[in-house]
């Protein structure tokens, strides 16, 4: 049965909106800064270059599916002149549902089935982030311009001694060609929906992903926590990869040690945990907007 519309007061999304607004600057602040200056951060500014929301994108509050906006003294809220939104005769603005599956539809359906899929399997916690090790595997150019915490050849010999069993298609795709023939597993991009699973550090930072590009449809509280998750989990990919941090203040987790695997493994299935949260929330996005 379709959700039952709420209606939202003015002055009630006003202060939601606001409040977003000012989350997502907080979260956002320091890479504006560097932005400014033209400067660059080696682990947060990934959040900004392979994923394409942009700040003003995260700061655009959205109520999500089934949510009215009552007018306001002003008129109708701003959301009434924003793509995929609907006025009605009384100033009441809401998520254009016909209008947002005509356009992206297949793209809610394809995340419905991929997060459904990635949900219903177990989490695996022995890849020791090795995807990254991988990428730089007997290569003289790496795609981050940073030392090797172990050296050409001692991250070599990690790759060497360890097996490497990548399932994240968008992680592989970046291995090097010598690196390609030790993943135990060959994942692609047809098969993405039958390989992710909940362990992923990549599978749970594209929660993210999947959330803007879900975009108005998901409510801005959701796309922040996802941001904040992909943020996190970012700091563990990079301290456990085999690049040297130190010098931007960030401690190795030394995968190639009994000790840094044990603490690699607890980051995992910590984050495992909340992206189990998450990816329940945007579920019940998909679901909401499929039923339609």
């Amino acid at each position: 049965m379709p959700a039952v519309p709420t209606r939202l007061p003015a002055d009630r999304w006003t202060a939601l909106a606001r409040a977003h607004a000012e989350r997502a600057d907080a979260l956002t602040a320091a890479h504006r800064a560097r932005r400014a200056t033209g400067t660059r951060h080696p682990v947060e500014d990934f959040l900004y270059e392979y994923y394409s929301a942009r700040p003003a994108q995260l700061r655009r509050w959205h109520p999500g599916p089934g949510v009215v906006l009552e007018p306001g003294a002003d008129g109708p809220a701003p959301h009434a002149a924003w793509r995929w939104y609907a006025t009605d005769d009384d100033g009441a603005v809401t998520l254009d549902l016909d209008a947002f599956l005509a356009d992206r539809g297949d793209t809610a359906a394809f995340v419905a089935r991929l997060l459904a899929a990635t949900a219903s399997r177990p989490a695996h916690t022995g890849c020791f982030g090795l995807h990254e090790w991988a990428m730089v595997y007997r290569a003289d150019e790496h795609r981050h311009p940073l030392p090797l915490r172990l050296g050409r050849a001692g991250t070599d010999a990690v790759v060497e001694s360890h097996p490497v069993r990548c399932s994240h298609f968008d992680a592989f795709r970046f291995f090097t060609p010598a690196a390609v023939g030790r993943n135990r597993l060959r994942p692609t991009r047809a098969t993405q929906v039958e390989m992710e699973q909940p362990g992923c550090l990549h599978a749970t930072m594209d929660l993210y992903k999947w959330a803007y590009k879900l975009g108005p449809a998901v409510p801005g509280d959701l796309l922040l926590d996802c941001f904040v998750l992909a943020a996190d989990v970012r700091e563990l990919d990079m301290r456990a990869s085999p690049y040297d941090l130190r010098e931007a203040g960030y401690g190795p987790v030394a995968i190639e040690t009994p000790e840094g695997k044990a603490e690699y493994v607890a980051g995992q299935r910590e984050f495992a945990r909340r992206g189990a949260e998450l990816r329940s929330r945007l579920l019940a996005v998909c679901d909401r907007l499929l039923e339609a």
